[in-house]
């Protein structure tokens, strides 16, 4: 554990020395979009609209994006998910972040569906960070054990609802340092496996794998945050680092004691003064049970992340352990000069803990490439299309913004 946190924290010092330039420790350079084209924009020539005053749009705080797709889910059938953005400003965009809410629902007409909201709220000059996360969902997907060493073919379908609530507040305590505290609530009810088969049996784990059973874990954390990015839509040069300790408890009703702790680091380069978007992007995160007692669902696995968006071209919880770590690389470029289009080329490793003697012994690589159209340009969302692919398995995938 001590050799992987070196590993992680090496990017500090980068993170401190690649501080963008301030004045009274607040202001921050806007994001400039002269001569940027959109989908909107596209749209305004099509239909031969026009506004009435430029100066009107140019000022307008709030930005939305919008993306209808349809896709497969597992168990069989497609379900309609519908990806909604919106990107606002709560104070003075030259010191105030933009602040990003979305609402990504899904359902099909098997009584599958998913109302999952997540918000990350910058208040006036920054002061304060507010994040949340709130889900319900009817989620069936495959499992496939502890480890690393689990055949593709080797899965099974698991079934249950699922109500997630996370909320955090964060102070500012130095220019792009923040701490605060949260609440963590994950609650699967009727966890279930199919075909009368039962998840305690096919992975040999004894905490919140009970046939036909609740999960219930609530618990406190505590929350440190370093952002020198202007957008977290589409980030530009700048750092990102994230602490999250977490604390269940009986107390506050959590059916174990348990505890975890997650670090997310990123770094974004730009190989470029100016002109068209040519960046560098790594991102590394740690992610480790730190007691006995941790429900099988709340393991560390790969795709639940906070954001869900690592392992791209590797199926969600396809390697699941007490400890996981995973590292990611992408290269972005725009196309076209105008911001319009886009392409990044990306590849990322992960492992997990082996159940037995809890190491790290197996490494699992992923890698693909993309496409990406500017939705909005005031905000910098952009549509992705992504395929990737790792050993016995590829996928296209299609999202609002960049995966980190």
């Amino acid at each position: 554990m001590i050799r992987v946190l070196a590993v992680l924290f090496v990017l500090v010092p980068c993170c401190l020395l690649a501080q963008p330039k301030m004045i009274r420790d607040t202001v921050y350079n806007p994001v400039n979009t002269y001569g940027q084209r959109d989908l909107i924009d596209i749209g305004r020539d099509v239909f031969n609209i026009r506004p009435s005053k430029v100066k009107v749009e140019e000022e307008k705080n709030v930005y939305f994006s919008f993306l209808p797709i349809s896709s497969t889910v597992p168990g069989g059938g497609k379900a309609l998910f519908t990806s909604t953005t919106a990107g606002f400003y709560l104070g003075n965009r030259s010191t105030t972040y933009i602040s990003t809410i979305n609402f990504t629902p899904y359902f099909n007409f098997r009584g599958r569906y998913g109302l999952p909201i997540r918000s990350n709220i910058w208040l006036k000059n920054n002061d304060w960070n507010i994040q949340g996360d709130t889900r319900v969902m009817v989620y069936p997907h495959y499992t496939w054990g502890l480890g690393g060493t689990n055949d593709n073919d080797d899965k099974m379908l698991i079934d249950y609802k699922y109500i997630r609530f996370y909320q955090s507040a964060l102070k500012r305590i130095k220019p792009y340092f923040y701490a605060g505290v949260g609440y963590n609530l994950d609650y699967y009810v009727n966890i279930e496996g199919h075909d009368n088969s039962k998840l305690k049996d096919f992975t040999g784990y004894r905490f919140g794998t009970g046939d036909s059973k609740n999960s219930f874990s609530s618990g406190a954390s505590l929350n440190l945050l370093y952002d020198s990015r202007n957008n977290s839509i589409n980030p530009l040069p700048g750092c990102y680092a994230n602490l999250i300790y977490r604390f269940n408890t009986r107390m506050l009703g959590s059916i174990n004691h348990w505890q975890s702790l997650y670090v997310d680091m990123r770094k974004y380069v730009s190989l470029s003064n100016g002109g068209p978007k040519n960046v560098l992007a790594f991102w590394s995160y740690y992610w480790t049970t730190l007691s006995g007692g941790t429900p099988y669902l709340n393991l560390p696995s790969i795709g639940w992340d906070p954001y869900q968006r690592s392992g791209r071209g590797i199926s969600q919880n396809r390697f699941r352990g007490d400890k996981l770590i995973y590292f990611e690389s992408e290269y972005r470029r725009d196309i076209t000069r105008n911001g319009l289009l886009g392409f990044v080329l990306f590849a990322s490793i992960n492992s997990v803990s082996e159940p037995d003697t809890k190491r790290f012994a197996y490494w699992n690589p992923a890698g693909g490439s993309g496409l990406r159209i500017k939705f909005n340009k005031n905000s910098g969302t952009n549509i992705g299309v992504d395929y990737g692919m790792s050993k016995g398995y590829s996928a296209v995938m299609v999202t609002l913004g960049e995966a980190f």
